[in-house]
């Protein structure tokens, strides 16, 4: 070891005296030829320096990534509750739309009402609407909507009223089928579960033979129900010892009920 630093430093005091020897010119291409010799180190160096600070500046720690991926989580539910909102509103906006089109060409002059309250108790029996006496509203004013028959209006408050809806047997509904002479009266029956009460049609003839599918219209006997409002198609008849019997599929879907008409006359 003692003897490699003697060399080195015997080399190094050349190397200075042969510099000294050499002049300002010679010093000066000796320095170039140097520099020619380890410029392309400096370079590869310098190249590999910038691009390791760049890694280094890209690179974030766990705790920003956590940060930013719950910021993104975040953001990601409310754009999924925004475009929910916006579905919601197309739906409503498209069902008034075809609502008030209904009201615009309908014979009849027609309040509308939204349903504001259901009691579970009495779910396929009554509604409540926000209309009432101060709407022109009466009892005993039919109900319906775009596709067909609801019911008849009972209690009117002021600004509020009950509605009996068809699916309750004490709804009656005088009827007639569409391309027969038969006629009847359409109610619901009792029912005990949650599910929703059959639709059906009293007193018909034995011999009727009505078909799935056929229309049944209010006939507007009685009073109360104005003439040629949809109430629904025969789902099933049967012939039984004294009448004829049918059960209908509403034209109207009970269970999801937002808005609706009141009757007050004829246009």
């Amino acid at each position: 070891m003692r003897r490699f630093t003697i060399f080195a430093l015997v080399v190094f005091v050349l190397a200075v005296g042969g510099l000294f020897a050499l002049g300002p010119s010679g010093t000066q291409r000796a320095q170039t030829s140097f520099l020619g010799v380890i410029a392309p180190f400096l370079k590869t160096g310098s190249d590999l320096e910038r691009k390791i600070t760049a890694v280094r500046q890209g690179l974030k720690t766990l705790q920003e990534m956590e940060a930013e991926n719950k910021r993104l989580s975040v953001s990601n539910k409310e754009l999924q509750a925004v475009n929910q909102t916006l579905r919601d509103l197309e739906t409503e906006n498209n069902r008034l739309r075809v609502a008030m089109h209904y009201r615009e060409r309908a014979a009849f002059q027609l309040v509308p009402a939204r349903v504001i309250a259901r009691d579970a108790s009495s779910w396929w029996n009554t509604i409540k609407i926000d209309r009432g006496t101060a709407d022109g509203l009466e009892s005993d004013m039919p109900v319906l909507t775009e596709s067909g028959l609801v019911g008849k209006t009972t209690t009117v408050a002021e600004h509020a009223a009950s509605v009996l809806l068809i699916s309750d047997e004490n709804c009656k509904v005088a009827s007639s089928i569409e391309g027969t002479r038969e006629q009847g009266i359409i109610s619901g029956e009792r029912s005990s579960g949650t599910s929703q009460p059959a639709l059906c049609m009293r007193f018909l003839s034995k011999s009727a033979n009505l078909q799935p599918g056929q229309k049944v219209y209010s006939s507007g006997v009685g009073g109360v129900y104005p003439a040629g409002v949809f109430i629904g198609a025969i789902k099933e008849f049967r012939a039984r010892e004294l009448d004829g019997y049918a059960t209908l599929l509403p034209a109207v879907d009970l269970t999801t009920l937002e808005d609706v008409f009141v009757v007050l006359g004829r246009k």
